[in-house]
């Protein structure tokens, strides 16, 4: 029985090493999932700290969902000025998005630079979503000292202790919970842009906007 035991801790533990060991400590080792998979079930949390859960496959229409690191990050905030000259026409044209930071709720629009933003941030502090779409990463103690050194304590926007940030990543899912493109780039520096997105949403687009 001891052994039976000790065979089931030393099991759980392996399990628990592989699943720790699955988010890379170099975003460059990022694998996101891929074209053609299905998307994973995510969630992310109002600005009031509230729950919403995305269940692809129940879509009444499809979904862009765009990861970012935080308003404290200058690369999403130009990436989130920039998205204003298509945003409101992807929602015209049928789409739902979403865009998650790593920000606690209660940041999530006041750490922003970018002005007049009206978008649905949710916060993915947690980074359930960010690893469920495999984009998340480690970051190394480093680039915390570093990152502090720049005024960012990761620890206090994220209201955790995980040290952990997406690959800044853009998805589009369909409404049979189909992943049907992916933007995932390991160069925090380098984001899609509105044309780009525009372009590539234009085909999953549907018939008439709801």
């Amino acid at each position: 029985m001891r052994f039976h035991t000790a065979m089931l801790g030393l099991l759980a533990g392996l399990l628990m090493a592989r699943a720790f060991g699955a988010v890379p400590d170099d975003p460059q080792e990022v694998r996101p999932l891929a074209v053609g998979s299905l998307a994973p079930v995510f969630h992310g949390r109002t600005v009031e700290g509230t729950v919403r859960t995305f269940r692809p496959g129940t879509f009444d229409r499809p979904t862009i969902v765009l990861f970012y690191r935080g308003g404290w990050c200058p690369y999403c905030n130009t990436q989130l000025s920039d998205l204003r000259l298509v945003e409101p026409k992807l929602r015209q044209r049928g789409f739902e998005i979403v865009f998650l930071s790593t920000d606690r709720p209660e940041l999530l629009y006041s750490s922003l630079k970018a002005t007049d933003i009206h978008y649905t941030l949710l916060s993915g502090s947690d980074m359930q979503a960010a690893r469920a779409f495999h984009i998340a990463y480690r970051v190394n103690d480093a680039t915390l000292a570093k990152m502090r050194e720049y005024g960012v304590d990761l620890e206090s926007t994220t209201g955790t202790k995980l040290h952990e940030l997406p690959v800044p990543s853009v998805f589009i899912i369909d409404t049979s919970g189909t992943i049907r493109y992916v933007y995932s780039n390991p160069d925090y520096k380098v984001r899609l842009g509105a044309d780009e997105l525009w372009a590539a949403a234009a085909p999953f687009a549907p018939s008439a906007a709801k």
